[in-house]
């Protein structure tokens, strides 16, 4: 069974950092992309970041990039998303996902990803 298990959010003031992680399982971690999701009440899911297994590239919203970084550590079947300089806007629910590839149309990345996970709420006050 693929599982998919974020952790790491909280309450966070603005300008502070945190950082979220994915822990998977159930399917061969190294062969897929694991990218990072919000979505903020009212709002549609947005693409945050999302990492290629074959390469290793990273890809990030517009605006996220130089604030929030992506990695993964394969040995422990975990990808990372540290959040620096944070934002009341980044206010959301967080949700990591896998797939065989990050799908992007321009700068967006696309939430097609086959497997999910549940979310962590991340709250950032002004």
């Amino acid at each position: 069974e693929v599982q998919l298990q974020a952790s790491g959010g909280g309450l966070v003031q603005a300008g502070g950092s945190l950082r979220l992680s994915c822990a998977a399982s159930g399917f061969t971690f190294d062969d897929y992309a694991i990218g990072w999701f919000r979505q903020a009440p009212g709002k549609e899911r947005e693409g945050v970041s999302c990492m290629d297994s074959s390469d290793g590239r990273t890809y990030y919203a517009d605006s996220v990039k130089g604030r929030f970084t992506i990695s993964r550590d394969n040995a422990k079947n975990t990808v990372y998303l540290q959040m620096n300089s944070l934002k009341p806007e980044d206010t959301a629910v967080y949700y990591c996902a896998a797939d065989s590839g990050c799908t992007r149309i321009g700068n967006t990345i696309l939430s097609v990803m086959d497997y999910w996970g549940q979310g962590t709420q991340v709250t950032v006050s002004s």
